[in-house]
């Protein structure tokens, strides 16, 4: 905990002068009680539970009155918060090999599962875009609160050939940032299916500038890509990463599958796909997000609840002096009502 205003915490010196001077009354009615006996006798007949008694109010005003000096020099502490993020897109790739069977019951169910459990969790303030990446990127809902059309949009996903893990995070970015200049028709489609550097996809306008900003500054919006497989085509994807961090936006990465990689057939062909964690890691480090493994259906839905933790619930150093100054003003009265309850009197 850090203080605002620090040099109020002098005036908590007063605090054992309190007490110092609490026991000096304490000791001169011990002396009166010895000076008339009759006193004396009568606090000989009260019970320790008494006798105690009648300093818990003095110890709830002095306890308030450390918590409102405390409020006075404006703590910071960090706590948890409801966070800010508002959209999130989930880039999902729906390449042919997602098919494979390493992950029960196959790679593209226990994704499309682990989506939808995702989403029934998030609060429906928040919005969720989703896009459809293989060898081209398309965007299979525009964001929306609207957890049953985000259904639909998953369970209509058909899995096509290649890889273009960059194109789905520039979708999803250009989905985010409508006036950024990304060139959609790039993304998506045929022309869309051979590797492409950056500036193909991109066309800033000459006359607005850009200023980056810090990786994972922007609280907005957050990017969760979903991938099994290695790059095929379309935009490099640390090209992309950088192009999201730029803009402060984090891509958290979720790899699918087994390490050692699977050989799969599809419509007459075969080969054999393996994880690029390298890549994966690589994205979500610089645009200060996380990277997840899943090899299993159970790690996938694990992975997701997670991130909805981390998405909904954020970590922010806030002020609480009126929570401190609450407290005080509690135990305040709680120390008067006892007082006027027990004795008759405020304190």
């Amino acid at each position: 905990m850090v203080f605002l205003w620090p040099n109020l915490l002098w005036l908590l010196l007063a605090v054992p002068l309190l007490v110092l001077l609490y026991a000096w009354l304490l000791h001169r009615r011990k002396q009166a009680a010895l000076n008339y006996p009759s006193l004396g006798l009568v606090r000989a007949a009260l019970g320790p539970g008494q006798r105690l008694r009648r300093h818990i109010p003095p110890a709830l005003l002095l306890l308030a009155l450390v918590a409102l000096l405390l409020a006075a020099a404006r703590p910071l502490a960090v706590i948890k918060l409801p966070s800010e993020q508002q959209t999130i897109m989930l880039a999902m790739d729906v390449s042919g090999s997602m098919r494979a069977t390493d992950v029960q019951p196959d790679r593209i169910t226990a994704a499309q599962d682990a989506a939808k459990a995702f989403i029934a969790e998030l609060p429906r303030h928040v919005r969720v875009g989703i896009v459809a990446f293989a060898g081209s990127a398309q965007l299979a809902q525009l964001p929306t609160q609207s957890h049953e059309d985000l259904v639909k949009a998953i369970d209509s996903f058909q899995l096509q050939r290649g890889t273009a893990t960059g194109n789905g995070i520039m979708l999803a970015l250009a989905t985010l940032f409508p006036d950024a200049g990304i060139d959609i028709a790039a993304l998506g489609g045929r022309q869309a299916m051979r590797a492409r550097s950056l500036d193909e996809v991109t066309n800033q306008d000459p006359a607005k500038t850009f200023t980056p900003v810090a990786p994972g500054s922007y609280n907005s919006a957050a990017i969760i890509m979903l991938t099994d497989g290695q790059r095929t085509t379309g935009v490099d994807p640390l090209e992309a990463a950088q192009w999201a961090a730029d803009r402060g936006v984090r891509v958290y990465t979720v790899g699918v599958g087994t390490l050692q990689g699977e050989t799969i057939g599809f419509e007459g062909w075969s080969m054999r796909v393996r994880l690029d964690e390298d890549t994966l890691k690589a994205v979500a480090l610089r645009t200060q997000a996380e990277y997840f493994h899943a090899a299993t259906a159970a790690d996938l839905k694990k992975v997701y609840e997670t991130l909805s933790s981390r998405l909904t619930v954020e970590k922010r150093e806030t002020e609480i002096s009126a929570l401190l100054a609450l407290v005080g003003a509690a135990l305040a009265v709680l120390a008067a009502g006892l007082s006027v309850w027990w004795f008759g009197r405020v304190i």
